[in-house]
């Protein structure tokens, strides 16, 4: 039962915000691709300095993995919850709209540098690092990021028409969905952060080697 009426919620609320949703991922592939772009912005000094703190990364990890997974995931789960939190209470106040967009943007911008310089320095084995020790918990984090922008987005819409076009509509049941929702992608970030403390690892000393 629980599980039907989650699964409504999710399906109504995709529903009734698709043209939200269209706005955040063009604005997150918009990101995503300046941060590729900035890249190409890096003098020689800078990558350097980037390829040396990566090949440190490299031996560190190929040689001690995490050494404490229990202090990884609590950073992990806590840097989004972080997020997820700031998304929350933006979406709370018409203010906070335009800083949700802006948020996901550079969400998209950090994705696309990291893939962009693994790719550009490393070639194929940047390719396969990107894919095996960035997109696992992106593919994850993302979605989550996107549902709790828009839910914010769209939250935000309603204060806007509650409060200042008409006074007659409660604002609660909006406001019920929305944490509701919001509250759902927590469960997505302790699985992302157990992606990323436990998965990855795996994957990226395969792709080290």
């Amino acid at each position: 039962m629980v599980r039907s009426r989650f699964g409504q919620s999710i399906q109504m609320f995709l529903i009734e915000n698709q043209s939200l949703f269209l706005f955040a991922i063009i604005l997150l592939t918009m990101g995503a691709i300046f941060g590729a772009i900035l890249v190409n912005s890096l003098d020689l000094s800078q990558k350097q300095e980037l390829l040396g703190f990566l090949g440190y990364f490299f031996t560190n990890f190929d040689q001690n993995g995490i050494s404490d997974p229990s202090l990884h995931f609590q950073q992990a789960f806590g840097h989004h919850v972080k997020t997820l939190l700031i998304l929350w209470l933006l979406g709370m106040s018409i203010i906070g709209l335009p800083m949700i967009v802006l948020l996901l943007f550079l969400k998209g911008i950090i994705v696309g540098f990291t893939v962009g310089f693994l790719v550009e320095e490393l070639q194929w084995k940047g390719m396969t690092f990107a894919l095996f020790g960035v997109l696992p918990q992106n593919m994850l984090v993302i979605p989550a990021m996107l549902i709790a922008g828009v839910a914010g987005i769209s939250f935000s819409l309603k204060l806007v028409r509650t409060r200042l076009l008409s006074r007659r509509e409660s604002i609660m049941p909006y406001f019920r969905t929305y944490s509701f929702l919001v509250g759902c992608m927590f469960a997505i970030m302790i699985a992302a952060a157990v992606v990323e403390t436990f998965l990855s690892p795996l994957l990226m000393r395969y792709a080290i080697n």
